[in-house]
């Protein structure tokens, strides 16, 4: 009985990577933070593997001997799809007004001059999440510079117009 149970609860999502490996991830039918592979993750997670970061023909990824902190919210596949080692991961859901600020000033204790943090989100247009969403970036940009990618430095599958890749780094 448990088995059907868990089959009825879960399915599998599989991310494929550029070198051909595929990554499976048990995913919760509902549910949300730390049970979700996110849209966002999969678009995130294919443009760090675009050639600005990772070359195949010699397996250097630019990832390689940096420490990487993850917040996120989902279940962590971008870290698990590029394969490295990370100094922490957070599964943390900062999509509430209250945390806007305790998110803003972590990555302003976590950050130095040379930092760059690859924020990506979906923007969503219901409720009050367009509201928060101003405020966060109104608040990040005090003390931070926000460079939007364009679509075409993003992985030419995995893009959508409603999903956002920021480098982020700290005003000098």
């Amino acid at each position: 009985m448990a088995a059907k149970a868990d089959e009825n609860e879960y399915f599998v999502r599989e991310i494929e990577r550029n070198d051909g490996c595929a990554l499976k991830v048990k995913q919760c039918f509902l549910g949300d933070v730390g049970c979700v592979v996110w849209d966002a993750a999969i678009v995130l997670a294919k443009y760090l593997e675009t050639k600005q970061f990772y070359d195949p023909s010699s397996g250097v990824n630019v990832w390689s001997g940096r420490t990487v902190l993850e917040l996120g919210a989902g279940t962590g596949v971008v870290v698990l799809c590029l394969n490295i080692k990370i100094f922490k991961r957070h599964s943390l859901h900062y999509y509430y007004v209250l945390s806007i600020v305790p998110l803003v000033e972590s990555l302003k204790l976590l950050c130095g001059p040379e930092t760059c943090i690859v924020c990506c989100y979906e923007q969503r247009t219901e409720g009050v999440n367009p509201e928060v969403e101003r405020q966060f970036f109104e608040l990040l940009q005090q003390n931070f510079c926000c460079e939007e990618i364009p679509s075409e430095k993003q992985d030419p599958e995995f893009s959508s117009p409603d999903i956002h890749i920021l480098h982020i780094r700290r005003k000098a």
